[in-house]
């Protein structure tokens, strides 16, 4: 059935979530209040919302729209209104306390000695709240329902391997749902996301709090039981997912990095976000060869069940060994204790994705597939197919004596791992890399993966990566300068596509080409547009033929 919802059902979400605020220059608040009885404002208040949006071109006949984002411009708002919504919501600064909503009309300015009805024709209901972020989940769940009662949510965060291990449960799930009948299950990752009616690239790892509950309920109209997503510290600390439970979330490990006025100003920040999630689950696992350990600990006693995964500690409930890499194929054996939807188990395992370091993600997906109850041999047919585009993708040249690998590593601790996986896999081989920084935030990565690159290849070519609103050259130089202290030699070409044809001419047949950081996005974000352009594995499959 339908949802019917209504302003008033708006209004009186917000007010008992203690969200709601008088606006400056207003009517005082028991004034407003009192408005509420007129019959007329209670005809307002009944008027259905068809839909909730912060896109102005999104915005139709009946719709909620939310005033938000560092470039909003006044235009947006009156774009909505112009289309037929019937309410918005803003952030007042000048936030008195007490509850208020307001009308605006063209003839408000006239209006200061009449009844406010004398304005509700043509009107769009104002209503302020003392902070848009924290009004957000409150409006979609008011507008969708509380979704994750109905669909099975897996959530996962850490500072590198989110997307693969959501894919390796991509596979798990539909291995299982298609031996039992039910329907392919939805993502929302780094890469793509997908829930029944849409499939698309993402520009987020978290979708903001509306897309997200569209996703969910998309995929409720699908049929589909399962939904993973990839839970970023910007989600957790910006309120993007709250009062969304997930039946099971993992920790998978931390690192320093999206450090930045914009983002985190300090590693504790960032850390204390991530931690967040488990106030989000039902159940949780946890990596116990991450660092940080005893804060990890602590705070999952807000989780009502926690297990652990390992590599290094033979005691966690899920343990990983004897992992080897033959010609690209991957195997370790997995020992489980009897954990809730487990009996004890040692299995060998075989992973579709290339690169032993994927194993702790495997080891992940394993750990929540048990917290889930999924079968086992579900959780191994799906890891021997996963395959996850542009995560550790390896390319060949025709007579197959040249390697480039695509990957979507992008900070300090995914360089380390990838560096110390080639090692292994490709002994003697020399390094090439192409590569770049964001703009505007995580400057730290600059120095630390400029450093990485100068001691672990032989060339470098730095290159835009999403500069956004700040110089590409200075942020290229910033890196170059790092790789040169490093002892690395380097050179700059902005153009990305052309940074990657340069790097395939200058390999030989003992170089392995490292390509981190975009995997097969189609878009860069240049300003504050994102422009369609080649993947770099496009790039690379035109070009090493």
């Amino acid at each position: 059935m339908e949802r019917k919802v209504t302003i008033q059902d708006f209004i009186d979400s917000l007010g008992m979530a203690g969200l709601l605020t008088s606006a400056g220059g207003e009517p005082s608040c028991s004034a407003i209040m009192a408005l509420y009885t007129e019959p007329g404002m209670k005809e307002l208040g009944a008027c259905e919302v068809k839909s909730v949006t912060y896109n102005s071109k999104e915005a139709s006949e009946g719709t909620l729209f939310v005033v938000k984002g560092a470039h909003f411009k006044e235009q947006y708002l009156n774009d909505a209104i112009e289309s037929g919504a019937v309410c918005y919501v803003r952030e007042d600064s000048d936030a008195s306390g007490s509850a208020a909503c307001s009308l605006v009309s063209e003839s408000e300015a006239a209006a200061a000695g009449k009844r406010i009805m004398d304005r509700v024709k043509g009107s769009c209901l104002d209503i302020r709240v003392k902070d848009i972020r924290k009004a957000m989940p409150v409006i979609a769940e008011t507008f969708y329902g509380k979704l994750s009662d109905d669909l099975c949510m897996v959530g996962i965060t850490g500072t590198k391997g989110k997307s693969t291990t959501a894919y390796f449960m991509r596979y798990i799930l539909d291995s299982y749902m298609e031996d039992t009948g039910g329907h392919r299950s939805a993502i929302c990752s780094g890469i793509d996301n997908y829930d029944g009616m849409i499939e698309e690239e993402s520009h987020l790892t978290t979708p903001e709090i509306m897309e997200l509950y569209q996703h969910m309920s998309n995929a409720l109209k699908s049929g589909i039981s399962y939904m993973t997503m990839e839970v970023s510290s910007q989600a957790l600390k910006y309120d993007r997912v709250t009062g969304i439970e997930f039946a099971a979330g993992a920790f998978l490990n931390i690192g320093s990095d999206h450090i930045s006025a914009i983002e985190h100003p300090d590693f504790n920040d960032y850390l204390e976000a991530k931690l967040r999630l488990f106030g989000h689950c039902r159940k949780a696992c946890i990596n116990l060869d991450c660092d940080e350990q005893e804060r990890i600990i602590a705070a999952s006693a807000d989780c009502p069940y926690v297990i652990t995964f390992s590599q290094k500690d033979s005691g966690a409930d899920v343990y990983g060994y004897d992992v080897s890499s033959r010609e690209g194929k991957v195997t370790f054996r997995a020992r489980g204790k009897s954990v809730e939807g487990y009996e004890d188990f040692d299995e060998e395992f075989v992973l579709g994705t290339f690169g032993t370091i994927n194993v702790e993600n495997a080891l992940a997906a394993i750990s929540l597939s048990a917290l889930l109850g999924v079968p086992l041999k579900y959780v191994k047919s799906g890891l021997a197919a996963a395959n996850s585009p542009g995560r550790m993708e390896v390319f060949y040249s025709g007579d197959r004596k040249r390697i480039a690998i695509v990957d979507y590593a992008h900070n300090k601790l995914s360089y380390e791992k990838f560096f110390e996986t080639i090692r292994g896999e490709f002994p003697g081989k020399k390094m090439m890399i192409v590569f770049g920084c964001p703009g505007g935030k995580a400057f730290a990565r600059r120095e630390e993966l400029g450093t990485i690159a100068g001691h672990n290849c032989s060339y470098s070519i730095i290159t835009e990566e999403d500069y956004g609103e700040e110089d590409v050259n200075k942020i290229c130089s910033e890196i170059a300068g790092f790789v040169e202290a490093a002892g690395g030699k380097c050179e700059i070409i902005t153009d990305r596509v052309e940074a990657i044809k340069k790097a395939i001419t200058l390999m030989d047949d003992d170089t392995i080409l490292f390509l981190p950081g975009k995997g097969r996005e189609t878009r860069e974000k240049r300003g504050i547009r994102y422009i369609d352009t080649p993947s770099d594995a496009d790039v690379v499959i035109e070009y090493m033929r």
